[in-house]
C-alpha cells in the first residue's frame, strides 16, 4: 500500500504544520519546528563589515606595495643622484661605467675611456649606482 501525504494548515503557531497520511484511519502526526526539536540552529551569515574590513585590508596592501616601495626607491635614487660629485666611479640604468667629470644642473659628464677621453652626457635620472660609495 502506497502512503500519500497531504499537508494541511498550520492550526497552533506558523511553526507547526498538520499532516494527514490518506488511506489509514485517521492518525495525525504533527511536524514541529526544527529549534523545538532539539536540532542545532542554522548559522548565521556573516555581518557585511566584516567584508567591507577585509576588502579595506586588501585595498592599503596593494597600496603599500604598488605605490609606496616605488617611491621610496625613487628618493632614494635622488638622494644618491644629488650626493655624486667629481671623480665617483658610476653605473648608467643602461649598464655603462664611467668617472663622474662635471654635474651640471640635470646633466652629468662621464669619461667612460681613459685611454682616449671618451665623454658621454647622460640625464641625472639615467645613473643607477654609485660605485664609488660601495667600495
Amino acid at each position: 500500500m502506497q502512503n500519500v501525504w497531504i499537508l494541511g494548515a498550520a492550526t497552533k503557531s506558523q511553526s507547526e504544520v498538520s499532516a494527514e497520511p490518506v488511506g489509514q484511519g485517521g492518525q495525525a502526526i504533527t511536524a514541529v519546528d526544527a529549534n523545538a526539536s532539539g536540532q542545532p540552529a542554522p548559522a548565521r551569515a556573516p555581518s557585511p563589515y566584516y567584508q567591507l574590513i577585509f576588502i579595506g585590508v586588501i585595498f592599503l596592501v596593494m597600496y603599500l606595495i604598488l605605490f609606496r616601495e616605488p617611491r621610496k626607491k625613487q628618493k632614494q635614487l635622488q638622494q644618491m643622484v644629488k650626493s655624486l660629485k667629481k671623480n665617483d666611479k658610476v653605473r648608467t640604468i643602461g649598464g655603462i661605467l664611467g668617472t663622474v667629470v662635471d654635474i651640471k644642473d640635470d646633466e652629468i659628464i662621464l669619461k667612460v675611456d681613459e685611454s682616449n677621453n671618451t665623454k658621454i652626457r647622460v640625464v641625472a635620472s639615467a645613473i643607477g649606482k654609485n660605485l664609488t660609495s660601495e667600495g
